[in-house]
Formats: C-alpha cells, structure tokens, sequence
C-alpha cells in the first residue's frame, strides 16, 4: 500500500483537528503548554512517553483528558510491588463446555489490550513486571502459552515516575528506558496557573471534554509525519549530536566527564520522529534545527548514564544534552 503523499491541503485539515485537540484538553488541563505538546509528539510519533513529576502535578489527569479528547479506549493500572505480570498482560482460564463437558482454556486479555495505557508509578514493581511490558512497547503484541495476540491499534504507554521517592522503588532498566521515545518532566505551574487550578477543581462545576477525533484518524497522523520532510543536513545534525553523546576521542568536554554510556541509534531515531511531529503539529512541512532543539533533553535525558562525577557536582542529563547543542555546529553547506 502506497504511503499517502502530505500536501498543504491535508497540512490544514490536520492542524486544525490539533488545535481542536489542544483546546479540548485545554478545558481539564490548566497551563502545562509544552507538556502538553510533547505529549502530542509522542502520540503522533507512534512511540511511548514517560511522565516524570512530583504527586499531584496532574499526570493521571493529563492521560485521561487526552482518552477523552481522542475517543479511545483508556485503561489506568496502578503498579504495585505485589503486581505480577499476568494482573497486566492476561491470563488463561479453564472452561467448560456444559453441553459436551470439554474443558479447554481461554486467553482472558489483561489491561495492556487497550489504546491508551496509564502505567502509573511504574517503578514501583519488580523487574519481572516491568519487562512484561517490553513486547508490548517494543513490538505491540503479547505472547503467552506460545500463541501471540495482537494490541490494537494504536497503542500508546504512558508511564509515570515519581522522581523524590525512592524507598520502595525498582530503577527502570536501561533497555526498557530506551522503550521510551520521549521523557518529559513536569514541573510545578506558575502563580497564575495554580490560582486558576484551585478556582476550578474546589469548586462543583466539572470539565467537559470534547470528542474531536478517533483511533482512526490518530493512526492517519502518524502516517502523515512519516511524510514530513528532513533535509540531509539536519540528518547529519541529529546524528552527530547523538554520536557526540557517546564518551570517548573526540566527544565534548561535557560526555567525557559527567557520562559513562551514551544514546544508542534509537535515540537518532526518536529525535527524527519527534522533530516531524513537532513539525506537524507546528502547520510545517519539514522538520528543522528548531524542532530537533527542543526535544532533544526529551529524548536523551533518560539515555543517558550519568557518571559519578556528575552526581557529585549536581549535574543533570539536560545540562549535558544543553552542551552538546552548543557543541555540536550544525553542518556548513
């Protein structure tokens, strides 16, 4: 099936079914304005975001509102450290057939077959159950007993983290990290937001969210950034910026000091994507050094392994990925 061709009509449909988007969840969500863009990226990406915050800065709200607005099927699982990975993925019952009295099992879906998935505090459980999610992120499916079922489509994880807490807490894998297109951190609103946050959630009037589209016309977008253009300067671009994050002979001041292992090529990968669906989202056509900028900390800060030296002079993945912006020149024509 030939890919579908992006043109400037089909560019203002579909910006104006993301603006309806936007102000639909504008109605739940008060401020949160590049959040809630890089939520969209992700969404329109095709890959899985992981919300990292402090309680209360309206994460759940957030995924549930976007359900809501897309019409899709949104499912909240609340991971525990008693969570096993059949309570996420599904299990097999034995019946029994009343006429004949055949027994034989059936696969009972578990809460991953959804659209939209809400892996809240994810964690907090084992190692065991958060690699039960791997296949399902990385290849949309889940095998159990040999038989392997299809997620429908499309399929989007949110997780989140709470990044103060660490009693109680299993740290998320480097492989499973890597899952993550984008991490995006939440951080608390300003005076104004948090003035009108308390005028409307204390009082008994309730958001109503609109529908303005469906599971079809999300996976419609996501072809159409497949299509949004990136020059071969800004290829090079990104893959230098990540080549440059790996320590070693020739890497910045920054990666040889405070980084142990740097991105691997899917970060190139997720910048690309996100930097088409920014684009997209933006009324473009083509993705520009713009567009890589700004999510560039979104897709690196958690693909990078920081070194010691980094902990102790309190140094973040965002202060070296700032670094490599600057020093990393973009390539003279």
């Amino acid at each position: 099936m030939t890919a579908p061709t992006l043109t400037e009509a089909d560019l203002d449909t579909q910006r104006a079914r993301l603006d309806a988007l936007r102000e639909a969840i504008a109605q739940a969500i008060v401020g949160q304005t590049a959040v809630v863009e890089q939520l969209l990226v992700g969404l329109l990406a095709g890959g899985h975001v992981l919300l990292e915050g402090v309680p209360g800065l309206g994460k759940t709200l957030l995924v549930r509102t976007l359900g809501q607005a897309l019409s899709l099927d949104f499912r909240r699982v609340q991971f525990t450290p008693d969570l096993m990975p059949g309570d996420l993925l599904g299990t097999e019952l034995l019946e029994e057939d009343h006429g004949t009295g055949r027994r034989a099992f059936r696969f009972q879906p578990g809460p991953v077959f959804t659209n939209l998935l809400l892996a809240d505090e994810l964690n907090r459980t084992p190692p065991k159950t958060q690699s039960a999610l791997l296949e399902a992120m990385q290849e949309h499916t889940v095998s159990y007993a040999g038989v392997t079922h299809a997620l429908p489509a499309p399929f989007f994880v949110l997780a989140t983290q709470n990044p103060i807490e660490q009693a109680g807490t299993y740290p998320l894998p480097e492989a499973q990290l890597d899952r993550f297109l984008l991490q995006i951190a939440l951080d608390y609103p300003d005076e104004a937001e948090e003035r009108a946050i308390l005028a409307r959630t204390t009082g008994s009037a309730q958001p109503r969210v609109p529908q303005t589209m469906g599971g079809e016309d999300v996976i419609a977008l996501q072809a159409l950034v497949r299509e949004v253009h990136v020059g071969d300067d800004l290829l090079t671009w990104i893959a230098r910026l990540v080549r440059a994050s790996r320590p070693g002979e020739g890497a910045p001041e920054a990666v040889r000091e405070y980084v142990r292992w740097g991105a691997g090529p899917r970060a190139g990968q997720s910048l690309v994507l996100a930097a088409k669906a920014r684009a997209l989202l933006r009324g473009r056509l083509a993705a520009t050094r713009e567009d890589v900028a700004a999510l560039a900390a979104p897709v690196m800060r958690h693909r990078l392994l920081l070194s010691f030296a980094a902990e102790a002079e309190r140094r973040s993945a965002d202060d070296v990925v700032a670094a490599l912006l600057d020093a990393v020149p973009y390539p003279a024509r």
